[in-house]
């Protein structure tokens, strides 16, 4: 409206200039609406606003000097008091987007200045072929060569950072898209009016007035609009991504030179072949420049946790490889530490998995400050940290594992405003030794030695070794946990053993068992049925009634369990749990028929963890049971197949939702597989 008023109105009405009246008022509306904008706003930070709101008094200023020297006084000489203002608003505009730009990100965002800058430059060879360079040309007077030339090279100033604000990341809000199109305004018409000067074809009050007025109107409506206050926020948020419609203007700003080039040699015209070189190859070295940011980026993605910051697993693996190889060669302590935090299962079913996250972050942190910057420290895994060390803390490392444990324990962790959890790490560490071992079998070590701990009642740092014959017990420990695997798979129960393995440890450490009946039945539970792989399939899957030869072969399966166990050193325990894990509280059960307290407290936590795992997944025969039926059969068994005060505290730990809970698909097994 007040564009058409202004294009409708008289030029004079009587002596009064009506015109330059309604164009001078939009102008220094502009003015009046930034500083009401700040009064009633309020924005947290007010220095750009003040800027920009003096900038638009300056212009303001020239606008009306302009039109009152063209439209009353008649003097149309170039350039003028005028010229003087409108030129000398752009430092303050300049310094009121810098100061935007800043505030708005607390990073450098260096992508995003090197694109901006590569857009302008491709624009500055524009300005240069047909505004800069044909008005060097012309011979005109110094005054007037100097305002010719500072109007396109302020405005390329204004595009750069422009653009900066415009790659940059932040809110964008209403405020925001009124402020680029103010922006995009001057931009436009000072380019167009440079070059109307430059063909005498500028005559005042022409279409060009629109696109000023226009400008200065979105200027005082983004300062009025209510989200004026939010526009210079420091938001937590990348830089706009590469994206492909940034790529494409960023390849079309590229090839500027080049079509320059070819439209003069196509004109017959050479003359600006060395201003055109020079920006070419500074839009090379900003290209390049920029490609090798983007390289790394790429790498430190590659290379980092997204969540906690650390190193990720892959760059830990391929790191340790490399110090093994150089420790072969040259020698040198070298070690690794590997950290699990301790229930953290617990920890997510009780505040989320946000608040989980919130808790690695806090247990990344906290080793971070431990192990120090020369220390490579990685996410190993969901809740599993470790570390690669060398120097004094590789002779020790035991003692360092020590002092990353105290720092995480040291106080709770602030989970929420209301809540907080101490959290406890269990840790397995293992020296290398240069005449033996490997970067996996070290990794291998450090996991049985973190295994143990587990096993151990956790919180505590075992250390482990590297030795061939460990290597070759850890090879037969995982062969035993892959046959596991694979009988659950072959009864159509993924993730079977390991479940109740978990289950069996859970209702231990509920009876207060001792820590090697804590770690006999957790052990036992995942190799529970590994006899089972020398039956046949058709007696796994039989869906009838078995025959007296298959209930022979099915009762054989615990002794054939037991000694396929009992050849690993100190798994003579768990051999003898798993062999009478089949045993019942009234004598009926088989191989021994065993009763009562005769069976060991590991095989009857067994027998009911295994029957609650048999009720509730589904079988060739029948569908699983219900939660509710699987319990009413436990108490039916109660005092007759399962000791009594165990199935009480199972109940209790399901009522709690400590156990119950199966694994989805089956382990993965690789080489240091620790099941805790």
């Amino acid at each position: 409206m007040a564009v058409a008023v202004y294009y409708t109105v008289p030029i004079f009405v009587g002596p009064v200039p009506l015109r330059v009246v309604v164009y001078c008022a939009v102008s220094a509306s502009a003015a009046v609406a930034v500083w009401w904008g700040v009064r009633r706003n309020r924005p947290e930070h007010r220095a750009p606003w003040v800027l920009l709101g003096l900038g638009q008094v300056v212009y303001a200023l020239a606008d009306t000097t302009f039109y009152v020297s063209h439209y009353v006084l008649h003097e149309t000489r170039y350039p003028s008091v005028a010229d003087v203002f409108y030129i000398g608003h752009y430092p303050l505009v300049i310094a009121g987007l810098v100061v935007l730009v800043r505030q708005r990100r607390s990073d450098r965002d260096l992508p995003g200045l090197l694109d901006a800058a590569s857009l302008t430059v491709g624009a500055g060879l524009l300005s240069w072929v047909f505004v800069i360079g044909p008005q060097t040309r012309l011979g005109t007077p110094l005054l007037v060569e100097v305002a010719s030339l500072a109007y396109p090279l302020m405005d390329l100033v204004v595009l750069l950072v422009s653009l900066r604000l415009l790659f940059g990341g932040g809110r964008r809000d209403g405020s925001f898209v009124l402020l680029s199109a103010w922006l995009a305004a001057i931009l436009t018409a000072d380019t167009v009016y440079v070059m109307q000067r430059l063909d005498h074809t500028y005559a005042a009050g022409n279409f060009l007035d629109a696109i000023w007025l226009t400008g200065n109107l979105a200027l005082g409506a983004c300062a009025l609009h209510p989200s004026m206050g939010r526009i210079a926020q420091n938001v937590d948020a990348p830089a706009l991504r590469l994206s492909w419609p940034r790529l494409t203007v960023l390849c079309l700003g590229a090839l500027i030179g080049p079509l320059l080039l070819i439209l003069q040699h196509a004109q017959g015209v050479q003359r600006d072949v060395p201003a055109i070189a020079v920006g070419c190859a500074v839009l090379f070295a900003l290209t390049t420049t920029r490609l090798a940011g983007l390289a790394v980026d790429q790498r430190r993605i590659a290379i980092t946790d997204g969540l906690t910051g650390l190193r990720s697993r892959r760059y830990f693996e391929a790191r340790l490889a490399d110090d093994v190889a150089r420790a072969e060669r040259v020698g040198g302590p070298l070690a690794v530490v590997i950290l699990d935090v301790d229930r953290f299962k617990q920890i997510n079913d009780r505040f989320g998995h946000p608040g989980g996250d919130r808790v690695l972050v806090e247990v990344a942190d906290r080793l971070r400050e431990v192990a120090g910057p020369e220390q490579v420290l990685a996410r190993y895994g969901g809740e599993e940290f470790a570390l690669i060390t060398t120097g004094a803390d590789a002779e020790q490392p035991t003692r360092l594992a020590e002092r990353l444990r105290h720092a995480v324990a040291r106080e709770p962790i602030v989970v929420s405003d209301e809540s907080s959890v101490t959290v406890t790490l269990s840790a397995g560490t293992a020296a290398f030794a240069p005449h033996h071992g490997s970067a996996s079998a070290l990794v291998s070590a450090a996991d049985r030695a973190l295994y143990l701990a587990k096993d151990l009642g956790r919180d505590r740092a075992v250390a482990g070794g590297t030795s061939v014959a460990e290597q070759r017990e850890d090879v037969a420990v995982d062969y035993l946990d892959q046959v596991a695997d694979l009988v659950d798979l072959r009864v159509a129960s993924p993730g079977r053993s390991v479940a109740i393995a978990e289950w069996a440890r859970t209702a231990a450490e509920r009876l207060e068992r001792d820590a090697g009946e804590v770690r006999t039945a957790h052990r036992a539970g995942r190799l529970l049925d590994v006899g089972m792989v020398v039956l046949p399939d058709d007696l796994l899957t039989e869906s009838g009634p078995l025959t007296d030869q298959q209930w022979h072969l099915l009762h054989e399966h615990p002794d054939s369990g037991a000694r396929m166990v009992g050849v690993l050193p100190d798994h003579s325990e768990v051999a003898e749990v798993i062999r009478q894990h089949h045993e019942r509280w009234d004598g009926a059960g088989y191989p021994n028929g065993l009763r009562g307290e005769r069976i060991r407290i590991e095989a009857r936590i067994l027998s009911v963890c295994d029957a609650w795992a048999a009720m509730r997944a589904d079988r060739p025969h029948r569908r699983a049971l219900t939660h509710e039926q699987a319990v009413r059969e436990l108490r039916v068994g109660r005092g007759a197949r399962f000791d009594p005060h165990l199935v009480d505290v199972f109940l209790e730990l399901l009522d709690e939702h400590a156990v119950g809970d199966m694994v989805t698909g089956p382990a993965a097994p690789r080489e240091g597989t620790r099941l805790s």
